[in-house]
């Protein structure tokens, strides 16, 4: 039996390549809090238990899902990728931000604001991340698009949640959280290494899906 494996299906077009590579990066930073922030809100949080753990998820979660729908309203009205693009890199910069915040917690309060912030730079970050990446997708392969982002964030989350509670045990807590906002700055600097999305010219084209699976990060 002879089978014949066609390598032009696995090529993508180069946008589509480098959002991929900018989800997976900043979503593998997040990763390695995946096992350990329960830990750490517990260890580190004065007077914190396991119902600080959940109000502090359903805080997130909640926020999230508020400014998200607003957000996305917003960039639907606006044509081209311009307020696309500068929505993302808010997004990802305040992600970088709030990550490296988390070392300034000491208290419910405070790690209620920091999660406060976090909620925000992913609001806008998914959103403004699947309008432009669903404009950019290739013809009649928007499946397989979707998949190899989502199947790069599943085996980057395999292997951040391992190095995240090594990194832990190892280093401490400290390290677990510089990684992830400096890779989350890292995501920002690569937006500007994506073909014409340096100030982008208007785009009119409607996306063709716009999906981007949220994935529980912290919690």
């Amino acid at each position: 039996m002879k089978i014949n494996i066609n390598l032009k299906q696995f090529k993508i077009n180069r946008v589509i390549k480098y959002f991929v590579i900018v989800d997976l990066v900043f979503l593998s930073g997040w990763g390695l809090l995946g096992p350990i922030f329960s830990i750490f809100v517990l260890e580190r949080v004065e007077g914190a238990t396991l119902l600080t753990v959940g109000a502090v998820a359903s805080f997130y979660w909640i926020v999230r899902a508020m400014v998200e729908f607003p957000v996305a309203l917003y960039i639907d009205k606006k044509e081209g990728e311009k307020d696309d693009f500068y929505v993302l890199l808010l997004g990802l910069m305040l992600a970088g931000f709030s990550a490296i915040s988390f070392l300034l917690v000491k208290t419910v309060a405070s790690l209620f604001l920091v999660q406060f912030i976090q909620a925000i730079a992913f609001s806008l970050y998914t959103p403004a991340w699947s309008a432009i990446f669903s404009r950019h997708l290739d013809k009649k392969r928007t499946a397989f698009d979707w998949s190899l982002d989502h199947t790069a964030i599943g085996l980057s989350f395999g292997v951040s949640a391992f190095i995240g509670g090594a990194l832990t045990n190892f280093f401490g807590f400290e390290s677990v959280f510089i990684i992830a906002s400096i890779m989350s700055f890292a995501s920002a600097f690569l937006l500007f290494s994506v073909p014409g999305l340096i100030l982008p010219r208007a785009i009119t084209k409607k996306p063709l899906l716009m999906d981007h699976t949220p994935v529980s990060i912290n919690k």
